[in-house]
């Protein structure tokens, strides 16, 4: 019994290391990612392609811990992108709809000076942000260790939200812009366990949520200003209300209850 105990903690150890490695490895890639970008731009010439392969390639090293954390090469399904992509994207654009709707209405459309960079700073921010942060980081705790919700996202939401600073100017706006994308994080995570690990869902809206802010003239950084953030409150709501009404209406137990709040029973191998 004691041996046994010893070799699971052992093993709970070894995934630990890893997952610390996979995103230590990722972060450090990330960190020069402008000059990775560059290298690949040699190779494709289109600033774009050379964008997307350059957060791929700083991905390497988190799709290797993922396999070796769950002994298996099925990263997709490990990291929550074997879910609905069509309900992940109707759910999402529920959501999204008072940000969208409001935004165009109150605020009008920006000039779109860059396409690529639209695509870059929506779509690609959207998917990888939510793939290497909430899928893997957040997600192999979760789903993968005896860790609660609360433990296995705060770090998680703390690194990305400081990744986010860089957006301010001031002690104010830091402090706007950090407790916005700490927030964002804890939703995104928290929908991406309540929709059955479906990381589609978080894609999806956080890509959504920021084309309303590329598109129109809301703010020029994450924080806002009060009307463009009573639209983000109300889309915020609405997801977490419409969520709650789905889980109750299809029967399904909350994945984030007094139970698994901060530590859970022995974790469910991932499929």
């Amino acid at each position: 019994m004691h041996r046994s105990q010893n070799n699971k903690y052992i093993a709970v150890m070894k995934q630990a290391l890893w997952l610390i490695a996979g995103f230590a490895l990722y972060y450090i890639g990330f960190k020069n990612f402008e000059a990775i970008m560059l290298f690949f731009n040699k190779w494709v010439h289109y600033g774009l392609a050379g964008y997307f392969w350059a957060y791929v390639a700083v991905g390497i090293p988190i799709f290797a811990a993922v396999c070796i954390i769950n002994k298996g090469y099925n990263f997709p399904a490990y990291l929550g992108l074997n879910g609905n992509i069509g309900i992940a994207f109707i759910a999402s654009l529920i959501f999204a709809a008072p940000l969208l709707l409001g935004g165009f209405i109150f605020f009008g459309l920006k000039p779109v000076t860059s396409v690529p960079n639209l695509i870059a700073q929506t779509l690609f921010a959207g998917f990888f942000e939510e793939l290497y942060f909430r899928g893997f980081f957040f997600g192999q705790l979760f789903r993968k260790t005896k860790l609660g919700f609360l433990p296995s996202i705060l770090v998680c939401s703390l690194i990305f939200a400081a990744g986010h600073l860089y957006q301010s100017h001031d002690a104010g706006t830091l402090f706007g812009v950090f407790i916005t994308t700490f927030m964002g994080s804890v939703l995104f995570a928290w929908l991406f366990a309540e929709w059955e690990f479906n990381l589609w869902v978080p894609i999806i809206l956080h890509t959504l949520m920021n084309l309303a802010w590329e598109l129109f003239a809301m703010s020029e950084n994450a924080f806002g200003n009060m009307s463009a953030n009573i639209l983000r409150g109300i889309t915020i709501a609405l997801s977490i209300i419409l969520t709650l009404v789905y889980k109750k209406r299809t029967g399904r137990k909350l994945a984030v209850n007094r139970h698994t709040l901060l530590l859970k029973p022995a974790a469910k191998p991932l499929q």
